[in-house]
């Protein structure tokens, strides 16, 4: 049950009061979960909830940079969401090349696209790609919109990323076998230079991470909340980030 607004708006200051700013984390990540499904209690087709769900990003990200986070990855579309019908892809890819554009025409992000760009329509990978360009200099919250992604594929990528240089070094495979270490394939993620994300946030209830920034997230807190992403509040984050500052992050250890 929902309260009634004068005290939602008081419980909400009160836990963004109890917030400690030295505990945020640097780098959050969200699956953006739970459109289709939203989308269906009202009777409406997908591409209802998919656009409900593009439209809350830019509160979100408000959300975010009061926060003083700096980096935040929103998962938009998986390669598996590629097998999807015909006709819901091509509104979806739609929406999805929108709100990348509305975030670009605000001025206040940065944009990275990470993802298997290779795998979607050319004009869908022009558009996100002009999206990063025309936000490159931008000084502000930094943004990876993950689209057409799949965590598999990102190590794969590294992988061959590696490959590549070590035979145009003219090295061989068997020094490769003997030096590679981690911070090799690290340095060859989607997110190299970025800060691993410390929070990883799923919506609609859903207790997986389906892939999301596999190797990125080996010492993440987890975080599944029940609303469907549409209906996520700045309440439900700011309870994510009042659990994530309440552990005992052992880093592995």
């Amino acid at each position: 049950m929902r309260l009634p607004q004068p005290l939602y708006a008081l419980y909400e200051r009160r836990l963004a009061a109890a917030l400690d700013p030295t505990a945020v984390p640097r780098h959050v990540g969200v699956i953006l979960d739970g459109n289709r499904r939203w989308a269906r209690s009202f009777g409406e087709p997908a591409a209802h909830g998919h656009r409900r769900g593009a439209d809350k990003i830019q509160e979100f990200l408000g959300w975010t940079e009061d926060l003083g986070i700096e980096v935040v990855t929103l998962w938009m579309l998986s390669t598996d969401n590629l097998s999807r019908s015909q006709d819901e892809l091509e509104a979806l890819l739609d929406i999805i090349e929108d709100a990348v554009r509305g975030l670009a025409e605000t001025g206040r992000w940065r944009v990275r696209v990470v993802g298997r760009l290779d795998l979607l329509p050319e004009r869908t990978t022009a558009a996100l790609r002009a999206a990063e360009a025309r936000t490159a200099e931008v000084d502000g919250l930094h943004v990876n919109v993950a689209i057409g992604y799949g965590g598999r594929h990102e190590i794969a990528d590294a992988v061959r990323a590696v490959l590549r240089d070590e035979a145009a070094s003219g090295g061989s495979l068997e020094h490769l076998a003997q030096t590679l270490d981690v911070e090799h394939i690290e340095a060859h993620l989607y997110t190299k230079g970025q800060p691993d994300p410390e929070l990883l946030i799923r919506t609609s209830g859903e207790q997986r991470l389906g892939g999301f920034l596999l190797w990125q997230s080996a010492t993440s807190e987890f975080y599944f909340c029940e609303a469907f992403w549409p209906d996520f509040r700045r309440v439900d984050y700011l309870r994510a980030l009042r659990a994530f500052g309440a552990r005992e992050r052992r880093l592995g250890r």
